[in-house]
């Protein structure tokens, strides 16, 4: 079967472009074949170091055609000296490419270097943050734990102070519940009391609260006059006094009217 390439072709099934296979007649070198080693992805399509190449193997043929036959010695000298110069560019040419592809491999290798340090920098960072995090952590609990026994010193020393001569006194109920700040009415909760630990007993639970049902039950149980509100309209105020004159207010209103219009 001959070889077919088409234009409607699966991407992810894309092979190389197709190439037709050729036939050299004898004596002749076509100049298209001295870009039979480029492959699609590999020199196709050609950029600019493959322009290059090209011609740079144009040069050379036109030098080859150009070399002088081995017919004799000054000939033979001749292109002896051309293909030391031909040598010479060569090796200088290549010297070129080493020295170019050299620079890329530094320019990688900085950049990969400059990456590498970045991160160790960011690893450095975080380390010296998470180190600062668990000073900040302990100096807190350090504080806390200082704060709680001064406070613990305080009330000691409180106590101390009001006991001074040493005297051993009873407890006195009456004034304890005289006074609503006492452990009887407020105990601290140092010393193991929560009085909101059972707070859900004290909350009012109705049935004509916490239901809809129970709601109607409540509005059908009100009297009317709840229910229905009557604003009785102001009567207008008596500007006029029993002897027939108008009163001072009902004056200085009207002249705030007449402003006013």
């Amino acid at each position: 079967t001959l070889g077919t390439q088409t234009d409607y072709r699966d991407g992810e099934a894309q092979t190389d472009p197709y190439s037709p296979e050729y036939i050299v007649c004898g004596g002749s070198v076509p100049e298209l074949l001295t870009l039979a080693t480029l492959t699609w992805g590999r020199g196709l399509p050609a950029g600019q170091e493959a322009m290059e190449m090209i011609d740079r193997i144009r040069e050379k043929r036109a030098w080859e055609a150009a070399l002088p036959p081995m017919d004799s010695p000054s000939n033979i000298a001749k292109r002896l000296k051309m293909m030391e110069e031909m040598e010479r560019k060569e090796w200088a040419l290549r010297e070129q490419e080493i020295e170019k592809l050299h620079s890329i491999r530094l320019e990688v290798l900085k950049k990969m270097l400059w990456r590498q340090e970045e991160n160790q920098s960011k690893l450095v960072a975080k380390r010296l943050n998470d180190h600062w995090q668990n000073h900040q952590k302990t100096k807190e609990e350090k504080i806390k734990k200082i704060q709680h026994d001064c406070a613990l010193m305080l009330r000691k020393l409180i106590a101390k102070r009001k006991n001074v001569m040493g005297k051993l006194e009873r407890r006195d109920i009456i004034k304890e519940y005289t006074d609503f700040s006492s452990q009887p009415y407020a105990p601290l909760s140092r010393i193991g009391c929560f009085p909101d630990k059972n707070s859900d007993c004290y909350v009012v639970k109705n049935f004509y609260l916490n239901s809809f049902a129970g709601l109607c039950k409540l509005e059908a149980s009100l009297p009317d006059s709840v229910k229905q509100i009557k604003i009785k309209a102001p009567k207008p105020k008596c500007i006029i006094t029993e002897t027939g004159f108008i009163k001072r207010s009902a004056r200085l209103e009207a002249d705030l009217a007449q402003v006013h219009q």
